[in-house]
């Protein structure tokens, strides 16, 4: 019988783009040489997360499977009529620019600039509320199956917060996905405070997390899947395209920092400044596909469309795939991802 090796999982946000994730994860359960010990999610990467622990808290990968295809139908669901009748058949490239050129995004976009989404009163509703609520809390918040964490950041205080246990509930999966442009603030209590705070995007503060994975009882390698490009060959030169960036960016910050830091531990192990077992020395292994995310925009993140969607899905598992092929071997032994290059 083959090695069964432990591993995390950090699973970013994205909007729609989080169904890349859902292949990766499709790829990862279908493979049982791999073993996933804990789940630190961000945004589409907390719902793709809250999934996966549903069905492993049962002892069921295929459980797991059903659970994250029936998410992604869901926010399939969440679309726009007004697309629907030309992008079949399209490739995800050609639907963003589609949607990017049309007036109904046009609109929309220009006006999440300019209205706040307090202004639409009592009609305003959260559309993932619908969705969050139907999941099985007491299925991802029990101790069996791999540890599951998420984040939202505190908007008073600009800090992050981790959610995990009996304090992952519909509003920390809203909150941990909570675009202020779009949504009104998640209140949620604060145990520590008593005080009721309000909560934005994770992904300002840990796109995803990394740090709770650090744990001495979980294992050393650490899987990213990265879904916001983290380089650009071109400069970009429209307002829109300006802006895109400026949001990859933003949300790859918290990232970069956690992985400099996993860099600069490693990096004072081998040389012997720290004592061997002082610090934990995490491996750092990443699932990405660049170039296809390079060909998109925040158009196919915000407009959930179907063919996207699976057209993503399917390169998360080529891409997993391309990753399992090249560096299966090295998990348990030594990252593949050179930091030193990547901070070079």
């Amino acid at each position: 019988m083959a090695e069964v090796k432990r591993i995390n999982l950090a699973l970013q946000g994205g909007g729609a783009h989080g169904a890349f994730t859902w292949g990766v994860l499709d790829r990862i359960l279908e493979d049982e040489r791999l073993e996933i010990a804990a789940i630190s999610g961000t945004s589409a990467g907390a719902l793709n997360g809250a999934a996966v622990k549903s069905g492993l808290s049962q002892g069921s990968r295929d459980l797991a499977l059903e659970a994250l295809e029936w998410v992604w139908e869901q926010v399939g669901a969440i679309t726009d009529e007004r697309f629907e009748g030309w992008l079949n058949a399209a490739s995800p490239a050609a639907i963003s620019h589609l949607i990017e050129s049309s007036l109904p995004f046009a609109m929309s976009d220009s006006l999440s600039r300019v209205v706040s989404p307090y202004s639409y009163g009592p009609f305003y509703q959260n559309p993932l509320r619908p969705i969050v609520e139907r999941l099985h809390y007491e299925n991802i918040c029990c101790v069996e199956g791999p540890e599951f964490h998420i984040c939202a950041t505190n908007v008073r205080t600009g800090k992050i917060r981790i959610f995990d246990g009996d304090h992952i509930t519909p509003e920390a999966i809203m909150a941990s996905a909570c675009l202020p442009t779009l949504f009104q603030a998640v209140e949620i209590d604060d145990p520590d405070t008593g005080e009721r705070e309000a909560y934005w995007d994770g992904g300002y503060t840990g796109n995803p997390a990394l740090f709770p994975l650090f744990h001495d009882d979980l294992p050393s390698d650490i899987l990213v899947v990265n879904i916001n490009p983290l380089f650009r060959d071109e400069v970009p030169t429209s307002a829109r395209a300006i802006q895109n960036r400026i949001n990859e960016i933003s949300f790859n910050t918290s990232l970069l920092r956690e992985l400099r830091a996993i860099e600069f531990v490693q990096r004072l192990l081998s040389d012997g400044r720290l004592a061997p077992g002082s610090m934990k020395n995490v491996l750092i292994h990443m699932v990405a596909d660049d170039a296809l995310m390079r060909q998109l925009s925040v158009a196919t993140k915000m407009v959930a469309t179907p063919q996207v969607l699976h057209q993503l899905r399917a390169a998360g598992r080529t891409a997993c795939d391309a990753f399992l092929d090249s560096h299966f071997e090295k998990i348990g032994t030594e990252s593949s991802v050179d930091l030193v290059v990547m901070f070079n």
